[in-house]
């Protein structure tokens, strides 16, 4: 069968997509990916191995008329495109991960009368899967509460889908690339593809007293803008710079997050199912910003389950932060409780839940 799949703005949309792409390819179906052009998913989607057709797509501002005609207008061309694209590609199924280029992709969908599966990351969902959840066959969820509203029948739950590269890598493997002694234990620290302010400078005010653990080494990822700065703030050297090592963006996510004990992490839907998946003991703090509020729905469902500590963004300074930053470090029946509370998220399981849903769907056309 010939899936196309769509998805773009962040990394959130594009991973989940990748991982099912290399499950359809794995059981002989053939993908085509459409994006924007000029998103991240131009360059992770190829890079990936995957053909990748690019369609303008924009958001919109409320309080500014003009973009929400541009907007509009965008729609309305790439759907036309799109369209005469699918005359070639004649895709069997379309499904659709977020992000504001599904719209015209899946309403093209709607036009040739290819069933359309939506899959949300989020305790949330997007404007733009809420839109397309009207007329899809089936909407798949990471979390259930995504799902109020849909008929009955529709929603199905089946997890985030996490690239194989993530599950394909080793300890061992990730501690030679991170240069980390075996037995030593490791502290990944990362805000997400763009980073984290407020949680660089709080784990940077924690520099002696992370230190002051003469085994423990860092990893902090700091994004890309904040890279200088965390370096300033640091002021590492000698044996110090070697045990806290300090990464602008990291691109091989799967051999870091393999090598670490214990992370502290935004709670994005992408970042928390690679931690689910590997089953990695972790301090979330949600982003505050994010729209209804979804990290902090996200990481909720990851404490209830004990398979995480929480923080909220408004406390990193302050002293619940510290206790539990030290007592993910340093009280290892922690972190096998979390360790332990990570499996019942069964992300491992995801993509081939997802595949399951297309291809039904598909053979249903």
């Amino acid at each position: 069968m010939n899936f196309v799949l769509s998805g773009g703005g962040t990394a959130g949309h594009i991973n989940p997509a990748i991982a099912l792409a290399e499950e359809l390819v794995a059981r002989g179906h053939t993908v085509h990916y459409a994006g924007t052009p000029e998103g991240v998913e131009a360059r992770l989607v190829p890079q990936a191995g995957f053909d990748f057709t690019g369609f303008e797509a924009a958001g919109f501002n409320r309080s500014h008329p003009a973009s929400i005609v541009r907007a509009l207008s965008l729609v309305s061309s790439s759907t036309r495109k799109a369209m005469s694209w699918f005359e070639s590609v004649r895709p069997d199924c379309v499904v659709c991960f977020g992000g504001y280029v599904c719209i015209p992709v899946g309403r093209a969908a709607k036009a040739h009368h290819v069933p359309v599966v939506v899959h949300e990351q989020n305790s949330v969902m997007g404007l733009a899967n809420k839109y397309l959840s009207r007329f899809a066959a089936k909407v798949a969820l990471t979390y259930e509460s995504a799902g109020a509203g849909l008929s009955d029948g529709k929603a199905v739950l089946t997890g985030n889908p996490v690239r194989a590269s993530v599950f394909s890598a080793t300890r061992a493997q990730g501690r030679a690339y991170c240069g980390v002694p075996e037995n030593a234990p490791l502290l990944l620290v990362f805000g997400g593809s763009l980073g984290a302010r407020h949680i660089n400078m709080a784990v940077c005010a924690l520099r002696d007293e992370l230190l002051s653990r003469p085994d423990l080494h860092v990893r902090h990822i700091t994004g890309p803008k904040e890279y200088d700065t965390v370096v300033s703030a640091l002021n590492l050297s000698g044996d110090d710079a070697r045990r806290w090592q300090v990464i602008g963006y990291e691109d091989n996510m799967g051999s870091v997050l393999a090598a670490c004990d214990m992370v502290v992490s935004r709670a994005g839907a992408t970042s928390l199912a690679e931690i689910s998946a590997l089953r990695i003991p972790a301090l979330l703090v949600p982003f505050p910003f994010a729209t209804a509020d979804h990290q902090t729905a996200n990481a909720r469902s990851y404490v209830q389950a004990g398979a995480a500590y929480m923080v909220a963004d408004d406390d990193v300074e302050g002293p619940e932060f510290v206790e539990k930053l030290v007592a993910l470090i340093d009280d290892a029946d922690v972190r096998a409780r979390m360790t332990d509370a990570a499996a019942s998220f069964e992300t491992e399981n995801a993509a081939k839940r997802l595949a399951d849903v297309v291809c039904e769907a598909a053979a249903a056309k």
